[in-house]
């Protein structure tokens, strides 16, 4: 009686779908749960990608004792009894045990702390799941002893071939039921589903349950099927066209064409893209392409996909129209993604890099740290070197003269005529990389 999705959870890390950077063959965690040496860690991310299932091929295979608990229903007494039966289990026979937390974000600090040590002591090795982001939703103490995993939503190749292995399998999925699927109804559900295969399984089960057999006693599932089943309606386009679409939208807003922006959007919401999708790009555009140059565009971006969250269709759609225009029309600037890019080279680069001393942490070190210069002491400003001797002389954001990044530039230029005054070369601490 148990869902589709439910019953098809792969069993073996060979047959576990998708995530090929986190479990491919020779990849870090597959060697680790072949060699029964996993240690703490945390799974990330969407629903429907596989967080639980590789949690579950872990316990499949491990040689140890696996807890599972879930932190909406349990709480300090429940971890406390798995770490007293944990350490009675290492002491009398040499058995570690695993502990799985679903939905661990749940946690709050006292119940996180409760583990903190059983951790440290090796009498429990920690996996959580979660779909919130762990180092904003969860405690640092935590986070600091786990290894975090990233998940991503699942490609349209490994949905679809979810879908047809569960159509196939006699034992526990639906090949008993004499069952024939259209390859529109399949790219329908594997398009639909957004990524998560238990969406597509479901609409899957729904669709072969509530479809009568024809006189030829076979369940026929086309395209229609398809979409009561998942309640979305295919997009009247092509796979061309809509990823044209999409780069159509993507690079009116870029251009500063907020009509154009507005008519891709609702073009692609009416051919039932979800909105969103829309919402994701103009959260992206506000930062990648609008910057610094108009810092309250993502602020507006943020606040307009919230507020469709909450209203949904068709309301939904002018808080997402205001965003796009706001967005469009903001003047430009991607020195934001420029200094990314150009930190991420650097730190590709150089493989080793020392904190000068002046800027290290002395709480916990036993020789005085001196040297450094609070900046609240000279106005809010004094010049030192923040960055390390191998990169002393780099600079990563260069501010254009557009929007409010013309402000930045004109504060950067009033520290530079300062070091000047003070008689130091403000220009040999920010020479180009």
């Amino acid at each position: 009686m148990a869902p589709l999705a439910e019953r098809m959870r792969p069993r073996t890390i060979d047959e576990f779908l998708g995530q090929s950077k986190i479990v491919g063959q020779g990849s870090l965690l597959r060697r680790a749960i072949a060699a029964d040496k996993l240690g703490s860690c945390i799974f990330y991310g969407p629903p429907g990608t596989g967080k639980t299932t590789l949690a579950n091929i872990i316990a499949e295979n491990t040689n140890a004792n696996f807890v599972k608990l879930n932190a909406v229903t349990s709480g300090v007494a429940d971890a406390k009894r798995v770490i007293d039966d944990a350490r009675d289990l290492l002491r009398m026979y040499g058995k570690r045990t695993y502990l799985l937390l679903d939905e661990c974000h749940r946690w709050n600090k006292a119940q996180s702390d409760s583990v903190l040590q059983a951790i440290e002591q090796g009498y429990i090795i920690f996996i959580g799941s979660t779909t919130e982001n762990p180092y904003v939703s969860m405690t640092r103490a935590i986070v600091s002893r786990c290894r975090v995993f990233s998940f991503s939503r699942l490609n349209e190749q490994d949905i679809l071939k979810g879908l047809k292995r569960a159509v196939a399998d006699k034992e526990r999925g639906l090949g008993n039921m004499n069952i024939s699927i259209t390859d529109e109804a399949y790219s329908h559900l594997t398009w639909a589903c957004g990524g998560d295969l238990r969406s597509a399984l479901n609409a899957l089960e729904l669709a072969a349950l509530t479809t009568h057999p024809s006189a030829d006693g076979v369940i026929h599932i086309g395209k229609e099927e398809a979409e009561q089943s998942i309640q979305q309606k295919a997009l009247s386009l092509t796979d061309d066209m809509y990823y044209d679409m999409i780069s159509a939208f993507i690079k009116s807003m870029r251009g500063s064409d907020s009509s154009a922006a507005v008519y891709w959007a609702e073009r692609l919401i009416e051919a039932g893209c979800d909105p969103l999708l829309i919402g994701r790009r103009i959260m992206i555009h506000a930062c990648e392409d609008v910057g610094l140059a108009d810092p309250n565009a993502i602020v507006v971006a943020q606040a307009a996909v919230a507020a469709y969250e909450r209203i949904g269709l068709p309301e939904g759609r002018i808080p997402l129209t205001e965003a796009i225009i706001y967005v469009s029309e903001a003047p430009k600037s991607n020195k934001v993604v420029e200094a990314l890019y150009s930190a991420e080279k650097a730190v590709k680069t150089i493989k080793h890099e020392t904190v000068p001393v002046y800027l290290r942490d002395p709480s916990y070190k036993d020789e005085k740290i001196s040297g450094y210069k609070y900046p609240h002491d000279y106005g809010g400003w004094v010049e030192q070197q923040y960055l390390p001797d191998e990169l002393k002389d780099a600079k990563f954001y260069e501010p254009t003269n557009n929007g409010f990044e013309a402000e930045i530039k004109r504060r950067q230029e009033a520290r530079k005529a300062k070091s000047k005054k003070s008689g130091t070369s403000y220009d040999d601490l920010h020479k180009n990389l």
